[in-house]
């Protein structure tokens, strides 16, 4: 009996299971995970579970993969938490999740070739929810109101209001004010749509998947100062690597940001952080 073709279906299956709900793509620092009850600066890489917790700070961006090929962008002072993460993969593979965007800024866009797969994605923000099938979707809880924005596609939406609508008409969009009733769905304007387009989008140097270059921040001379100022970085929310280094016959220790995409990236980077917790004189490197 030609067992080959059971073989390859395990395999298959296996490959299936092994992708990660969701994976961090992009981190422009400072920003963090909450993880039940511990809180670490957010690595490029990670693999999140139910329950994490993504926090951003001042003038930090997050981009997150999830299964089914989309991308979970996340704007500066912004709390995101994720719930409902899975993957069932009866005749056609379905990722599920419910994103609850705490405060601030999001993003979830489908690349062209993830479209045609199946996702049950629900979103949270300013007290409406939004249920995603496969769309390009923008939006905000922020302090004065909170906003929902059709980019492409097509979302369902329970309103503020508890008013229970479809969004169809791309490049449309509905405000939800903090003290009064949710306004009609109205056209965006397209400066309008740039300038919340860009709250999500990375513009500064970032950490990201397949980056080879680094910034070297300081270098200190024995363990116990540089364990010190190793705490400092990681609870202001930068992930810092600590290394020895052979230094007249003996050690010292170096603290480094690593996987920058490019020596252009990691030199304005050393640049924004001279002078910051230490650093006098951080200098970038492949």
């Amino acid at each position: 009996m030609n067992r080959l073709p059971g073989f390859l279906l395990v395999l298959v299956a296996i490959s299936v299971q092994a992708e990660p709900d969701a994976q961090v793509q992009a981190v422009q620092m400072p920003a963090w995970l909450q993880r039940g009850e511990n809180q670490v600066p957010l690595r490029v890489g990670s693999e999140l579970r139910n329950g994490d917790m993504l926090i951003t700070g001042a003038n930090a961006r997050i981009y997150v993969h999830t299964a089914d090929g989309s991308t979970v962008k996340l704007g500066e002072n912004a709390t995101l938490k994720l719930e409902g993460l899975s993957q069932q993969s009866a005749e056609q593979s379905l990722f599920s999740a419910l994103l609850n965007v705490a405060k601030g800024a999001f993003r979830f866009t489908t690349s062209s070739l993830a479209k045609l797969k199946a996702r049950a994605v629900t979103v949270k923000v300013a007290g409406a929810t939004v249920g995603i099938r496969g769309t390009d979707v923008w939006g905000k809880d922020g302090s004065d109101q909170g906003v929902v924005c059709l980019i492409e596609g097509k979302i369902s939406v329970i309103g503020a209001d508890n008013s229970d609508f479809v969004m169809d008409q791309p490049l449309s969009f509905y405000k939800m004010p903090k003290d009064a009733a949710p306004l009609p769905v109205a056209p965006v304007d397209p400066e309008q749509l740039k300038k919340w387009a860009a709250e999500t989008e990375i513009a500064q140097p970032a950490s990201q998947t397949g980056g080879v270059w680094k910034v070297d921040l300081l270098t200190l001379p024995n363990q116990s100062s540089a364990l010190a100022a190793y705490d400092q970085w990681r609870a202001a929310g930068y992930d810092v690597r600590m290394l020895p280094v052979a230094n007249e016959g003996n050690w010292a220790y170096t603290l480094r940001i690593v996987q920058l995409p490019s020596r252009a990236e990691a030199q304005k980077l050393a640049e924004q952080l001279k002078g910051i917790l230490g650093a006098e004189n951080p200098s970038a490197s492949r």
